[in-house]
């Protein structure tokens, strides 16, 4: 959002405006901490509706571990017969939201509709992990719940899944810090024995990854109101081990301090790019990475969108999006 936020849709414009605000003034404290109070206040919290559908979508929460506030919310599309009957099956993705691994949770009213409208319109089961947040927890809290998930539901998905849910096209999807965080479970699946679960594809929607160099897009959006760079820097800070900068190897996944994935086994990965996203040069190199690490990986660029642009299906690139997305997973699944 730079010099066509103007051309934006109002809402758009105002929530912008309000969630700058109220991040850079009255959540983030000068000491490095957070007000996670007045935080969950302002971010609205849905419930899940398990026995009526919403839009042809059921919801359903499923708790793995209280002390941890470990828990997914499983969107259900209601399913669809052949002539002859029988369910017709759809893929399975498990999802992470986004928020800079600082904030937000599966319920949270933007990413539960999101959800909704992923399930509705690929269509696909969405398994949307709820995950621990920083800076009370950090790194590797994230990724060992992320992947607890997966475990779990590898193991007992007869009782959550419906079964028209098919486990052997499985993807792993996240937007910002999400799409960090499915990156690396990919890389930690690549390492397991999952008996169930077949990784299908990775769908990187504007990953959230950084380093100590200052690329192109960060200097020149540097005041952009959804991710400026005092606010990202901020944030790695709160995630990363005490002593780490943004070079750790989770965030520069192709830095200076990077293992070499050249011979995991990785799905193929989607990346989705914005052109008015400060993260893009960053994006970019994720996928240049990739290609170079010899994985098949694809890069989908809007000129025109800024970060978290999927959240508003009011703009005209989300239905390209959702194009974009169900185009991918049909042709991985087609192989």
């Amino acid at each position: 959002m730079s010099q066509n936020s103007a051309d934006l849709p109002w809402k758009v414009r105002l929530f912008a405006s309000l969630f700058s605000s109220a991040f850079k003034f009255m959540i983030r404290r000068t000491d490095g901490s957070i007000n996670r109070r007045l935080l969950n206040f302002l971010d609205y919290k849905t419930s899940p509706s398990p026995n009526k559908p919403i839009d042809g979508v059921i919801t359903t929460d499923f708790t793995i571990d209280e002390a941890r506030n470990l828990w997914f919310r499983v969107y259900t599309p209601v399913p669809r017969t052949t002539t002859s009957g029988s369910e017709v099956n759809v893929p399975v993705i498990f999802y992470f939201h986004g928020s800079g691994f600082i904030c937000m949770a599966a319920n949270s009213k933007l990413f539960d509709g999101f959800c909704y409208r992923l399930a509705r319109l690929l269509p696909a089961v969405i398994i949307s992990v709820n995950y621990r947040l920083a800076p009370e927890h950090r790194y590797p809290c994230q990724y060992e719940d992320g992947f607890d998930a997966i475990r779990f539901i590898d193991k007992s998905y007869l009782e959550i899944l419906p079964s028209h849910a098919n486990l052997k096209h499985s993807f792993v999807a996240g937007d910002s810090a999400g799409g960090n965080l499915a990156h690396h479970m990919a890389l930690k699946a690549s390492k397991s024995e999952l008996s169930s679960i077949k990784l299908t594809g990775v769908i990187a929607i504007q990953p959230f990854f950084g380093g100590e160099e200052r690329t192109r897009s960060e200097i020149k959006l540097s005041r952009d109101p959804f991710v400026p760079m005092d606010t990202t820097d901020w944030m790695w800070r709160s995630f990363l081990p005490e002593g780490s900068n943004r070079d750790h190897q989770v965030s520069n996944v192709f830095g200076p301090n990077s293992a070499d994935i050249s011979e995991l086994k990785l799905p193929a990965v989607l990346v989705i790019v914005g052109g008015l996203d400060p993260l893009q040069d960053w994006q970019k190199r994720y996928y240049e990475g990739l290609k170079k690490s010899g994985k098949e990986v694809y890069l989908v660029d809007y000129v025109n969108a800024f970060h978290s642009f999927y959240l508003f299906p009011c703009l005209p690139e989300f239905p390209l999006f959702i194009d974009h997305v169900k185009e991918f997973m049909q042709e991985q699944m087609s192989t």
